[in-house]
């Protein structure tokens, strides 16, 4: 699959959207992190947002295109060490489609709390990611080597979301739209936990067996992710 291909061509259009998204939604940190995307070829190879680059200002034609072992393969941009390391561990590890790591703000403190992660049993956009979390509590330093991106990619255990203790979130999902409506509402759940948390009154969780079922009627149909994306697509 060529990196001109239109099917390419489409997937790096809405890498590149949703890096814009993300930071409409102040979900970005200055010219750091990444998105990233897997061809769907069996190829190994993924897209990539471009180093230097505010997510603000990203548009199809700066993505880059990265093989399983993290080397550049095409595109006018270079590529910050720590994204070949994490991305190309979760791509080959993970088998996930999509990955879209951040530091937002909400998200990433909960990271630094001694729960370490999001509670899935209080706020219903919490809810939707019951089962689907873990957490890394061993920050270990930047991820600058394979060893740590790998290590990174095995504290996930399958998990389509994973919190970095110390550090950030990963959110993976089998297609874009997807994973960046569940990124979205990750940090709104975030949002709404260390919100209520800093009332200083006890929350109130529901059972599990709730948080179960609103997770299966959310996933169940994602057309609502869908016209959401697509919402973003004609206003950004």
């Amino acid at each position: 699959m060529d990196f001109h291909s239109e099917p390419v061509a489409r997937l790096r259009a809405d890498l590149a959207l949703a890096l814009r998204a993300a930071s409409h939604h102040g979900l970005s940190e200055g010219v750091c992190n990444h998105f990233s995307v897997e061809l769907p070829d069996a190829s190994g190879r993924f897209l990539l947002n471009p180093r230097g680059l505010l997510w603000s200002e990203v548009q199809a034609d700066d993505i880059v295109m990265i093989d399983v072992h993290g080397h550049k393969l095409a595109g006018n941009h270079a590529v910050e060490p720590t994204a070949m390391f994490i991305h190309a561990a979760i791509h080959r590890l993970c088998r996930k489609a999509c990955v879209l790591h951040t530091h937002m703000p909400y998200a990433t403190a909960l990271t630094l709390t001694a729960d370490r992660c999001l509670d899935t049993t209080l706020s219903q956009n919490a809810m939707r990611f019951h089962g689907r979390v873990a957490a890394d509590a061993h920050y270990n330093g930047l991820a600058l080597d394979e060893s740590e991106g790998e290590r990174i990619a095995h504290a996930m255990q399958g998990a389509d979301v994973a919190f970095l203790g110390n550090h950030g979130v990963v959110v993976c999902g089998d297609r874009i739209d997807h994973a960046y409506d569940d990124l979205y509402y990750l940090e709104r759940a975030c949002m709404a936990q260390v919100l209520a948390q800093s009332t200083g009154r006890p929350t109130v969780p529901v059972d599990a067996g709730i948080a179960g079922r609103v997770r299966d009627q959310t996933l169940g149909e994602r057309l609502q992710s869908e016209l959401f994306f697509e919402a973003l697509r004609r206003t950004l």
